[in-house]
This record gives structure tokens, sequence and C-alpha cells, in this order.
């Protein structure tokens, strides 16, 4: 496993906890950041999971308004609490990260999908961030 592919793991973990546990973003971060200080072998993925949950933080309006305008006839309350964060990850990548080509992160939100979700989620991770990439 790659250390972006990490790196997504533990944002994901970040913006999942955030979410499940109905506390700020940037709370659940300062917690993985503790745990990451005592963790040096692991500090290349946590650099790039933080630039991810930054940037998440720093575009979630964006971002949340982005999901909603491709995730036809689904709220973003009613999707599964794992594809919300998969879907906020992979456009934050698509739109803010001109390091990361599109498909690489479409390929890794739909494979994480694929291992963490529903059944279904896959192909609608896949369907959401295919129409992001094609207007981006």
């Amino acid at each position: 496993m790659s250390a972006r592919t990490k790196a997504r793991k533990r944002a994901l973990d970040i913006l999942y906890a955030a979410d499940v546990r109905q506390i700020p973003i940037t709370e659940s971060l300062a917690s993985e950041a503790t745990r990451a200080a005592s963790e040096p072998d692991r500090q290349n993925s946590w650099l790039y999971a933080r630039e991810i949950v930054d940037g998440v933080v720093e575009h979630f309006s964006e971002i949340d308004e982005t999901i909603q305008s491709y995730s036809q006839g689904w709220t973003i309350a009613r999707m599964p609490t794992i594809d919300r964060a998969l879907l906020r990850i992979a456009i934050w990548e698509i739109l803010y990260n001109d390091e990361v080509p599109a498909s690489v992160a479409i390929s890794e939100a739909v494979e994480a999908a694929k291992t963490l979700s529903t059944e279904d989620s896959s192909s609608f991770v896949n369907g959401v961030l295919g129409k992001v990439a094609e207007s981006a």
C-alpha cells in the first residue's frame, strides 16, 4: 500500500470519526495528531493525511455543495457516513490538489468504498466523482 493510500485511509478515519461522534473535524484531527506524534515511522502518511483534512476543512462548504449537486436523489445527510467522507476526500483531491490525477482520486475512493461501505456504494461514489471530474 502506497504512502498516499495510507494517508487517505488516515484522513478517512479522521473525517469518519468526526462525523460519527458529531464533533468538529479539527477536534478529530487534533486527536489523531497526538497519536501521530508517537508514531514517527508513519510520518509520511501523516503529512499527506493532514493536508487532505486541512483541505477538506478549508473548502468544506464548496465540497459539500459539489456533492449535493452531483448526487442526484441523495441528500448528504442520507448518505452512508463512509461515502460522505470518501467523497469529501476525493473531491478535494480532484478540485484542489493538482498533484493527484482525477483518475487516481476516483480509483482510490471506489476501491475504499468496495471494502468499507455498502454493496452499492462503489458505483455511487464512482458516478458522483466521474461527474465532478468531467466538470473540473
